[in-house]
């Protein structure tokens, strides 16, 4: 049996290995995300527990970066809602919190790696600019796979008592 807390130091192992989330704002686009790459911040750990926001670098004429900006101009609160799944799909979580935008050198120097400098001219890229997702609450799903079941369901095992307890609302 999983406790929150083990479901949520498995959201984060997973979401720092395999980074690809969906990311859009809750109003404004319909619904509509895009896959974004989340970067974390390793001074945000403590033991397995990640205590922070998730980074995502973009450029100022990304489509999603001008709503937030267009939200935080207005003085509005830019609603979240991020998907992920884990490489291997044995992890599935949606994510809520709140978005906002920064150009902050400090926090571009601190999140810069080999994978983010792939997209940029280099840190002076005048367009680079980074969202910030300040998760607040998730829904998690460990080992969801509907073929799992299905061969479960065959074997004559209820497939609703062996997830009943691997699945987690938890806030972040």
């Amino acid at each position: 049996m999983a406790t929150d807390a083990e479901i949520r130091t498995k959201f984060w192992k997973a979401l720092k290995s395999d980074r690809t989330m969906f990311l859009g704002m809750v109003e404004g686009e319909d619904g509509h995300a895009r896959p974004m790459t989340a970067q974390l911040d390793d001074e945000n750990y403590d033991g397995g527990e990640y205590h922070g926001p998730v980074w995502f670098f973009t450029s100022t004429d990304n489509g999603l970066y001008q709503l937030i900006q267009q939200a935080e101009l207005a003085n509005s609160n830019a609603r979240a809602t991020a998907h992920f799944a884990s490489k291997g799909h044995d992890l599935w979580a949606t994510v809520h919190g709140s978005l906002s935008t920064t150009r902050d050198r400090a926090t571009i120097d601190r999140l810069w790696n080999r994978f983010v400098a792939a997209w940029y001219e280099g840190k002076d890229d005048p367009k680079i600019a980074i969202i910030r997702l300040q998760p607040e609450d998730a829904e998690i799903w460990i080992d969801a796979s509907s073929m799992i079941a299905g061969i479960k369901m065959l074997l004559g095992i209820d497939p609703k008592e062996d997830y009943k307890d691997k699945v987690a609302e938890v806030r972040l």
